[in-house]
C-alpha cells in the first residue's frame, strides 16, 4: 500500500482560499481544521474537503454540528474521513 501525496505549500492555500465561508461558525471549524492538519493535508483530504466546500453554508453546519450526517455521493470514506477530523476538538 503506497502513502497518499501530501499537498505542497501552494495547493494548500489554494485550497484553504477555496474554504472560505460565510458562516462564520463554517469558519471556526475549517480554521481549526487547518491549523491541526494544514501541514500535512493529503490528496484524500483535499478532495474531502472539496466536496464539503461544495455544499451550501447552511447544510455545512448541519454536518458539522451532527445534525445530518452524509448522503448519497457525498457519503464516501474521504469525506467522512474529513468530517470526523473537522468536528473533534482540539
Amino acid at each position: 500500500m503506497t502513502a497518499e501525496a501530501l499537498l505542497d505549500e501552494r495547493e494548500v492555500a489554494v485550497l484553504r482560499w477555496r474554504c472560505r465561508r460565510g458562516l462564520v461558525e463554517n469558519d471556526l471549524f475549517i480554521e481549526r481544521f487547518f491549523q491541526a492538519h494544514g501541514a500535512h493535508l493529503s490528496a484524500a483530504q483535499a478532495r474531502g474537503l472539496t466536496a464539503l466546500m461544495d455544499l451550501p453554508d447552511n447544510d455545512l453546519l448541519d454536518l458539522l454540528l451532527r445534525r445530518k450526517e452524509p448522503s448519497g455521493d457525498l457519503a464516501t470514506g474521504e469525506v467522512q474521513a474529513v468530517l470526523e477530523q473537522m468536528r473533534a476538538r482540539a
